[in-house]
């Protein structure tokens, strides 16, 4: 009998890594997928996705390096970069929600998120994806630098249904309050950390992109 249950044991943990190995390429295969048409739909204008490393105070092409935060180029059919976008993440009500977010140095603004992963409790707290007044948060959202560019001049915050004023702010979905201000503080917690190292490396990116 205990020959039997740890030779079951043993073909159980076999089968469990076997699918891991299997499914991985599947999994990361789909991520790229989502992340490169969200860089292209949350960028306006971009139609082609290039990844760089923002490592030590450099941008270097993804494939040169593996450290540092990843970072996302929406370029026109040219290859000349319109913005970029990152990746952030925060705790929602059910768990984890990861985002997608992209930033247009014209108007020095967050013009859409992309919700790449979350456990939002379906009916209301996946009401991100799709609230139509959430979302046109998103369309033109201040994220400017103060004058050392060191912070940002207005966190971004998350307000109550109705409330909202400032173009920094974020006008949350009625009952849906806990998600929301998920979005708003992985929003303001990546572009108060990520803003005052990539703003002045942004023209570097037309010379990569030649």
């Amino acid at each position: 009998m205990m020959l039997m249950l740890t030779g079951m044991a043993m073909l159980s943990g076999f089968l469990v890594v076997l699918k891991d190995e299997l499914t991985a390429p599947l999994i990361a295969e789909s991520q790229r997928l989502a992340i490169k048409t969200g860089v292209n739909k949350i960028i306006p204008g971009g139609v082609i996705h290039r990844q760089f490393r923002l490592l030590d105070g450099r941008l270097l092409p993804s494939d040169e390096s593996t450290g540092g935060q990843i970072i996302h180029a929406g370029c026109d059919a040219r290859g000349r970069p319109l913005g970029v976008a990152a990746e952030t993440g925060t705790q929602g009500y059910a768990g984890m929600i990861y985002l997608l977010y992209g930033y247009d140095p014209a108007c020095e603004c967050i013009r859409g998120i992309k919700v790449l992963k979350m456990a939002e409790t379906p009916g209301l707290g996946d009401k991100i994806l799709s609230d139509p007044d959430f979302q046109a948060n998103f369309e033109q959202l201040d994220d400017r630098l103060d004058a050392e560019c060191t912070a940002l001049i207005h966190p971004i915050v998350t307000v109550t249904h109705g409330s909202k004023q400032e173009a920094w702010e974020i006008d949350a979905i009625s009952q849906v309050t806990i998600s929301s201000k998920a979005v708003g503080k992985a929003l303001n917690t990546s572009a108060q950390k990520l803003m005052p190292q990539l703003l002045t490396l942004i023209p570097e990116l037309e010379k990569m992109n030649r």
